[in-house]
């Protein structure tokens, strides 16, 4: 374990570090970026991930009906 000394572990403690807002933070600003920097590769991207996240639907209540059907 390192030794970080006490004045930055009084730091830490008064300041602690959200990770997830700062996650989302960085995410945020990644995509305003590529937004303006592609705005034409970002909508071809989101009409992908949608598409694919369709098929996925189908395919998962497709397989709830056949382990349904299956059962009787």
């Amino acid at each position: 374990m390192v030794d970080i000394g006490p004045s930055c572990a009084l730091l830490l403690e008064e300041y602690p570090m959200n990770v997830k807002k700062v996650g989302i933070a960085l995410v945020v600003l990644f995509l305003g970026f590529w937004m303006f920097t592609d705005p034409n590769g970002l909508a071809e991207a989101a009409k992908s991930g949608a598409d694919r996240g369709w098929v996925l639907t189908q395919e998962l209540f497709t397989a709830i009906i056949d382990f349904v059907g299956a059962l009787t």
